[in-house]
């Protein structure tokens, strides 16, 4: 028996065409959807980990590090370091709670802000490209089909 491998030359099969072509839909929306805030964050010396905690921040001001660890999946010293970094060029600033002084809780500064909105405005324009070039009852199909997608938590 040989180690070397067999090269497979046709494109895989075993899941339905219309699944597969849908996957690959989602790679190629997901990359477009997000190299125009690659570029400003790689400019800045962040990546899309620094995006999502802006975005979740700006979006639920004064949430915990708990809660923002629960959104995101991922671990709280990969939070950690995109938090310092974030907090340490002004665009987060974090504060104490008032009832229990061990809660930090995040708020986006100004700066922030600005900085959300520049990376999300391509994005909107993208959605509202699409949504502009479907049927207008589409709309709801594609959010409910998104909200499918991202299963039982959010």
């Amino acid at each position: 028996m040989s180690d070397i491998e067999t090269p497979i030359k046709q494109p895989i099969t075993g899941h339905d065409i219309e699944e597969l072509e849908t996957i690959e839909l989602l790679f190629f929306a997901y990359r477009d959807f997000i190299s125009d805030p690659d570029r400003i964050l790689q400019n800045l010396g962040f990546g899309r980990a620094h995006h999502r905690t802006l975005y979740f921040v700006s979006r639920n001001p004064g949430m915990t590090v708990a809660e923002l660890l629960s959104i995101l999946k991922i671990t709280k010293q990969s939070l950690a370091r995109v938090l310092r970094q974030l907090i340490d060029s002004n665009y987060i600033l974090q504060t104490e709670g008032k009832n229990d002084r061990r809660k930090r809780l995040l708020f986006v500064t100004e700066k922030g802000k600005d900085l959300v909105l520049a990376l999300s405005q391509p994005q909107s324009n993208r959605i509202q490209n699409a949504f502009e070039a479907t049927k207008p009852e589409a709309r709801e199909q594609i959010i409910e089909f998104l909200n499918t997608m991202i299963g039982s938590q959010k």
